[in-house]
């Protein structure tokens, strides 16, 4: 009984056995390789699959997804023969697992010596500058040498990578030094041209403040010029009626005092009176320390008394005050005005921002002085440009005003 119980498991484990190698499963993106009786029999897709026991067996499972392989930095002497160090890194994938099993012993190991004799070849071919700045042309040529040789291999190459490009410590050090320097230089001719810039800008802005100062100087000038004229006309205007008012008053005031004398009809006793209280004033000056009286006293009284024509009795001519009573029936009177003075008081001046003197010409019409003018100031008449231009006529002057009127002595 228990020896029957004892075959009974054994034949239970056997099937068991059986069962677990003739049933293998392959996993998604997975490709596992068969031979019977070791030969290549067939490749088995992801999914169950049935074996014989004991007849096929699966050799490896190969990964059909793209894989990423970093090399170790390799030495590359450049054209220039410099020693580099570059750092390499390969996408591939398994195309063929039948042709990575059995026609290559170790892809992995075959593409990174592949790999390393390509970039010397390549890399060798070119100079340090040329290395650093030409990883496109370097993972270009190194993909397509790659590719057709592991084609017969069963894998393709998708990518391959510079990682990174290390040249020697003293090459390093003077690249810095000469990216130093062109920063530098660059700084250099950054800061000049600023400078330039700067001192450009200042030029025409002084160029500008001179343009103005100077034509504001001139337009002072002119105007201050201009002022000084009319306030002498105007002050030499004013002298020439005052004077001439100040001696028809004083005219007047001889007719007014010669007549009342006549109308009074003085006597000799009276202008002898007169001319004796007169006397003292002339002796009242500090410059007069001693004053002589006449001797003829009384001959100076009747010389004296014949002006108001009181000496025509003795044989003497009348007096003029005596002829100008006669033809006016027995009153003096004022002479008549025979000087016009009508325009005495008016200036023939026309106003200062219309005369030529005060007209503003520059010198040059560039932009920096159309500018300046535009910013100055100026009152023209009503329909009248700012400023004058070549082409422009003469400027009309302004009506003059009315004279003024001026007073009569009968007024």
């Amino acid at each position: 009984m228990e020896a029957g119980l004892i075959a009974l498991l054994v034949v239970i484990a056997f099937v068991v056995v059986i069962l677990l190698r003739s049933i293998r499963i392959v996993p998604q993106a997975r490709a596992g390789v068969v031979e019977r009786l070791g030969s290549y029999s067939r490749t088995l897709d992801p999914g169950p699959h049935v074996l014989i026991p004991f007849v096929d067996r699966v050799r490896q499972m190969i990964d059909l997804r793209e894989q990423v392989v970093s090399f170790p930095p390799q030495p590359v002497i450049t054209a220039d023969n410099l020693t580099v160090n570059i750092d390499t890194v390969i996408y591939f994938q398994v195309t063929d697992p039948r042709a990575a099993t059995y026609e290559i012993a170790n892809y992995i190991q075959a593409v990174e010596q592949l790999t390393v004799t390509t970039l010397r070849n390549v890399v060798g071919a070119m100079n340090l500058e040329q290395t650093l700045t030409s990883r496109d042309e370097i993972n270009t040529k190194l993909r397509g040498e790659l590719d057709d040789a592991t084609g017969k291999w069963g894998i393709r190459v998708a990518r391959v990578e510079l990682k990174a490009i290390d040249p020697p410590p003293s090459i390093q050090d003077a690249m810095e030094k000469q990216m130093r320097a062109d920063r530098d230089k660059r700084a250099i001719i950054l800061q000049s041209e600023g400078a330039r810039e700067s001192s450009i800008k200042t030029a025409e802005g002084q160029k500008a403040a001179q343009i103005l100062a100077a034509e504001g100087a001139k337009q002072s000038a002119i105007l201050a010029a201009e002022a000084e004229r009319q306030s002498r006309i105007l002050r030499a205007e004013g002298e020439r009626a005052a004077r001439y008012l100040a001696a028809q008053g004083q005219a007047k005031a001889i007719e007014t005092v010669f007549a009342s004398i006549h109308a009074s009809d003085p006597d000799p006793k009276l202008l002898a009176y007169q001319y004796l209280q007169t006397l003292p004033q002339i002796a009242q000056g500090d410059a007069n320390k001693v004053w002589i009286v006449p001797s003829e006293f009384s001959k100076a009284l009747e010389g004296l008394a014949g002006l108001t024509g009181n000496g025509a009795a003795a044989g003497e001519a009348p007096s003029w005050l005596a002829e100008a009573a006669k033809s006016t029936g027995g009153r003096p009177t004022a002479p008549k005005e025979t000087l016009d003075t009508s325009d005495w008081f008016d200036s023939k001046l026309p106003p200062a921002r219309l005369q030529p003197e005060a007209e503003i010409r520059a010198s040059d019409r560039d932009e920096e002085t159309a500018a300046a003018h535009a910013r100055l100031s100026y009152d023209p008449p009503d329909g009248a440009d700012d400023l004058p231009d070549e082409d422009d006529g003469p400027r009309a002057l302004p009506p003059t005003p009315p004279p003024y009127s001026t007073p009569t002595s009968g007024e």
